[in-house]
Formats: structure tokens, sequence, C-alpha cells
């Protein structure tokens, strides 16, 4: 019986140390790939900034395979043509062009596939002369299709106190 439980634990063991040479090689990004999705990242915020949702949109996958979760109606996108209209949907509520960030951006990468997670921040003032001033959590998947990183997937959310089921302030 001693030797059945020494020889499971040595196999456990041995399971467990491959299991974490083989995470801790995932976990390590590919420099040159997390520079392309910062990179993209950057273009995504200098269009939205320029009111320019072609050259947003550049940064998604183009067709029928990107999903996308809002935090506002319509809540869900499922394509390219439906984010888009969204897109033109969002700047139609403000006078001028909002100013907008990423902070906090954190990527990982494996393979032909990643994802990041940030806080975005967008200010502005809405049709009404209303200020928006309004940070929202984004995570965004990614998949590099002949040899560039595209957005295929994407979520905002923002924290809600379950308590009173009003948004709750983003704290970091």
């Amino acid at each position: 019986m001693l030797l059945l439980l020494f020889t499971g634990m040595q196999l456990f063991s041995n399971a467990q140390t491959k299991m974490s040479k083989m995470g801790t090689q995932n976990m390590i990004n590919n420099p040159e790939d997390e520079a392309a999705i910062r990179e993209l990242e950057d273009r995504f915020a200098a269009a939205l900034n320029a009111g320019d949702v072609d050259a947003m949109m550049k940064n998604y996958v183009q067709d029928e395979s990107l999903v996308f979760f809002d935090v506002v109606p319509r809540e869900e996108y499922r394509g390219a043509n439906a984010y888009r209209k969204d897109w033109v949907g969002f700047f139609s509520h403000f006078q001028g062009k909002p100013k907008f960030s990423i902070t906090d951006l954190g990527i990982t990468v494996d393979g032909d596939l990643g994802f990041s997670h940030s806080f975005q921040h967008v200010k502005g003032t809405d049709t009404h002369g209303h200020s928006v001033d309004r940070t929202v959590r984004v995570t965004d998947g990614y998949r590099k299709i002949n040899g560039k990183w595209l957005i295929m997937l994407e979520h905002v959310s923002m924290p809600v106190d379950l308590a009173t089921g009003k948004v709750a302030p983003i704290t970091k």
C-alpha cells in the first residue's frame, strides 16, 4: 500500500512539474506579437479620437464571426456590419468628437490567439449639452490572420452595485 501511495505521489509530482513548465512557457508573450497588439489598440484609439469609423473597423475581423457584447442596448452585436452601425450611432450622440483613452492594457498571447484587458475612458458632450465622462472595462480577444492581429471578440462591462442596481465607480 505504501509503495502504491509513493508511486502515485511521484507520478502526481512529475505531472505537476510538467504542467507548471508548460504553463510558464505558454504565458511568455512573444514581444513582437504583444507590440503588434499594442499598436492595434493605439491605432484604434487614434481612429476613435478622429471620429473615423472606417479606420476603427480595420482593427476587427471583417466578417460575421465578430462578436461584441456592450453595456448599452443593443447589448450583443454579431458581425462587422452590425458593429460598424453601432459605432456610427455612438458618434451621433456627441457634439463634436469625444476624447478617448486606454489605460492599464494587459496582453497575453499564445500562438495565433491573444486577449487583452484594459480600462477605456471616453469624455465629451452629448447632443443635449450634457457632459459624458465614462470609464468601462474592456476585454478583447484577438486572432492573428495572415500575419495581422485583429479583434474577433470584444466585451465591455461596468461594475454594478448589486444592492442598488446602479453603476458602481471603477476603482483600480
